[in-house]
Formats: C-alpha cells, sequence, structure tokens
C-alpha cells in the first residue's frame, strides 16, 4: 500500500504577504483597521466573528473590570522582575502572568468548567438549583474550595461581581449560566452555613458563557485584562522603583528559622 498522506495543518487566524496582512478572512488595513476597536478586534481574533453590540458591551466590561487590583502577587513578581533586569520588559510581564492560576487571575476557566458541567445536567432534565447544591456538597465533602467563591478583601460581596451581574440583568443577557451562579451562591451558603463572596471571577465565566463564548476561551479574557494592569505598574515602575522595597520588605517581614541540629 501507499504511505498514507497526512492533512496539512490548518490555521484560520491569519496570513501575510509582501503588500497585505489577512485576518480571519479580512483586510487588515482595508476592512479592521479604522473600523474595529481593540475590544471588537480581541473578539473576532479569539472567535473568528465580529462581535455583537451586547458582546462587545460585555467584553469592554469584563476587560475593565479585572485588569487592575492593587499590588497583587501577580504586580508584585512583575515589579521585581524588572528591578532585577530593567532592560526585560517583556519578561517582567511574563512573570505577572505566569501566575495566574487556580487562587489568582485564573479561576474563571475554573468556574466556565464547573458552569459547564452544571448545565449539561440541566439540560439532560436536572433543576438548576439541585445542580448546584450537589456541586457544592460534592466540593464541600472533597475538602476542596469552590471556584469563584471568597475573598481576602472583598466582604461580604464582591462590588465587581454585583455590578457585572447587575448589568447583565439590564441588558437582558443573563442566561442559564448567570442562574446556575446565583443558585450556587445560594448552594454554598447552605452547604458551608455561611455566606462566602461570590468574586469577580464566577460571573465572567457566566456572562462570557451566557454571550456564547466557549468554555475555552473565558481564561483568555482575564490574561488579557491583566496584561494592561501589569504594563501600568512596570511604566510606574520604571518612573518609580518598588521592586527592591518589596524585596527588602519581604526579607524584613521572615524571620529565619534554622533547621534542627544546626
Amino acid at each position: 500500500m501507499p504511505p498514507r498522506k497526512h492533512a496539512r495543518p490548518v490555521s484560520r487566524i491569519s496570513r501575510a504577504s509582501s503588500d497585505r496582512v489577512e485576518v480571519r478572512g479580512r483586510d487588515l488595513t482595508g476592512e479592521l483597521m479604522g473600523r474595529l476597536t481593540f475590544t471588537e478586534y480581541f473578539h473576532l481574533l479569539l472567535t473568528g466573528r465580529e462581535a455583537t453590540d451586547d458582546q462587545r458591551f460585555f467584553l469592554d466590561l469584563l476587560l475593565v473590570s479585572i485588569a487592575e487590583h492593587g499590588l497583587m502577587p501577580s504586580n508584585v513578581a512583575a515589579r521585581m522582575t524588572l528591578a532585577a533586569d530593567p532592560d526585560a520588559l517583556q519578561g517582567a510581564v511574563a512573570a505577572g502572568i505566569l501566575g495566574a492560576g487556580s487562587v489568582v487571575l485564573g479561576t474563571s476557566g475554573e468556574c466556565a468548567r464547573l458552569l459547564e458541567d452544571a448545565q449539561q445536567r440541566v439540560a439532560a432534565g436536572a433543576e438548576p438549583a439541585e445542580v448546584a447544591r450537589e456541586i457544592a456538597g460534592s466540593i464541600r465533602d472533597s475538602g476542596e474550595k469552590v471556584p469563584g467563591f471568597g475573598h481576602p478583601v472583598h466582604r461580604p460581596t464582591d462590588p465587581r461581581a454585583e455590578r457585572i451581574l447587575e448589568l447583565a440583568d439590564e441588558r437582558g443577557v443573563s442566561g442559564p449560566h448567570v442562574e446556575l451562579a446565583r443558585c450556587l451562591r445560594a448552594a454554598v451558603a447552605e452547604v458551608w452555613g455561611k455566606e462566602l463572596p461570590l468574586n469577580v471571577a464566577m460571573p465572567i465565566a457566566a456572562v462570557l458563557l451566557d454571550l456564547g463564548y466557549p468554555p475555552t476561551s473565558v481564561k483568555a479574557v482575564p490574561i488579557l485584562a491583566r496584561t494592561a494592569g501589569l504594563l501600568a505598574h512596570l511604566v510606574e515602575e520604571q518612573q518609580s522603583p518598588l521592586g527592591f522595597l518589596l524585596a527588602r520588605e519581604a526579607e524584613e517581614a521572615v524571620e529565619y528559622e534554622a533547621p534542627p541540629g544546626e
């Protein structure tokens, strides 16, 4: 038998030639530049489609909501990296983004997976409130934390989360995933015996899913947003350095303890 031919890999995002850049099937200079905002362009890059009014509005809203939150670990890591290598702006940004995980910044992706799993159960005939109680109980029994709940600063509520939900209701985009987020809030309070703050990660995921974004794209939004915040901190670091001060404060705050026997 002749060797089997494999299909060539395909990318549908963009290609460039000597006199043209084509992005998602559109001429960059002739169709996109001067017409689309960066938010709209990000949506096109991410999905291959141009944004509806609601998608543009909420993508803008969510990017603004998560871009900046003070001297969080990601910003501290970026500032200290730039202090150590002032020429490595790109490395400092990367240092900050590398911390986007299950505790800080990256939880929107986890919330999206949880909500999508819950919605599949609802689509199969289960009641949203019951699904939420089952999920909360299962997580509680396993000793884990529910993604999208709890916050070290915002108590009893996260004002960003409440504003997102308020606007989702006002503009009529609240759908089954927002409903499940609210059911989870009630279920978590019931199972834990106390109300835990619904933090910004859960409404970000719920609204994006209700607007038709795939779950795999949800984490991209806070990463893009926080990149803007990181760049602001790094420009300030170049003008008013804090990196070595933060390092010195850490040294002074932590006591060294010699291992036993030394």
